[in-house]
């Protein structure tokens, strides 16, 4: 009797007892956002679709870095930059942060889908899905005659503004100058509130005025002159179009080049960075 006393006790006790729930802290976001107006290349291709983008350039992108890069659209930073900005990201690396993930950003194209513009008042706008309290964005634009067959240098750049806010706006209205044909509008978001975390768009825009959208200078190849006696047959292979591939260099559809002693074509048109040799980028050359 004594023994069910104690468990009856017992159990009453339990159930009188208030519910304890144990909650398990969520890992923090690692993404903060980009430029949505105009909007950014890796903003731009996410909306796209990772896996089967539209434009020839996303989907050079793709074949370049993966999908991943797309799907952590918001996340193009350093964690530890603390305006060291120039010092951590080499030349030829400012649209991915001088992160191999996001290498796709980087290629020199001239057929990014670009945002057309005129001189003037601008508006920018920042979609950022984590905000943040105290921080400085500057925004800077390439400069008049840059080409965007060319790799983006911090030379490149020229800054048109600078907001240091201590509430989460995402919207300003800036005086861009003017330029003609195809440029990038570059803006950088600095964190102030404990932390050194920085991010980095690149945004293409089209001002319009000359070939907005220049294709490759291709080596044009001379007629023969006619001659009275035939020209007997060469006795070895004539050398493939394009000659050896060479890195940032820009190569249209259909061009061919050789690599180590085998015969490469270009599937899509990009300008070669290095580490993408033929045999490395199938997306991108087909053996012959």
């Amino acid at each position: 009797m004594n023994l069910r006393r104690t468990a009856a006790t017992a159990i009453a006790a339990l159930a009188a007892a208030p519910l304890v729930v144990m909650v398990l802290p969520s890992s923090p976001a690692s993404g903060h956002g980009t430029m949505s107006n105009p909007a950014s290349r890796v903003y731009t291709c996410w909306k796209e679709g990772p896996e089967s983008p539209d434009s020839a350039a996303c989907k050079a992108a793709v074949a370049a870095g993966g999908t991943q890069a797309l799907y952590d659209w918001n996340e193009v930073s350093l964690l530890e930059a603390g305006g060291n900005h120039q010092g951590l990201i080499p030349d030829g690396k400012l649209c991915s942060a001088g992160r191999d993930k996001y290498r796709g950003l980087d290629l020199p194209r001239t057929d990014w889908p670009a945002k057309s513009i005129s001189a003037g008042n601008q508006t920018l706008t920042y979609h950022a899905t984590a905000p943040h309290l105290y921080g400085k964005f500057t925004f800077y634009i390439t400069k008049a005659g840059w080409s965007p067959t060319t790799p983006l240098r911090w030379g490149d750049l020229v800054q048109i503004a600078e907001y240091t806010q201590n509430n989460p706006s995402f919207s300003w209205n800036v005086n861009v100058p003017s330029r003609s044909g195809r440029h990038i509008i570059y803006s950088i978001w600095q964190r102030f509130n404990g932390s050194n975390e920085a991010f980095y768009t690149c945004s293409d825009v089209n001002f319009g005025g000359g070939n907005p959208n220049p294709e490759p200078t291709a080596t044009a190849t001379p007629t023969p002159t006619p001659t009275p006696t035939p020209t007997p047959p060469p006795t070895t292979a004539p050398p493939q179009p394009g000659g050896t591939w060479q890195a940032y260099t820009a190569y249209a559809v259909g061009a061919q080049v050789t690599y180590a002693g085998l015969a490469y074509q270009c599937r899509q048109a990009h300008t070669s960075l290095p580490g993408w040799e033929p045999p490395n980028t199938a997306a991108l050359w087909l053996q012959v």
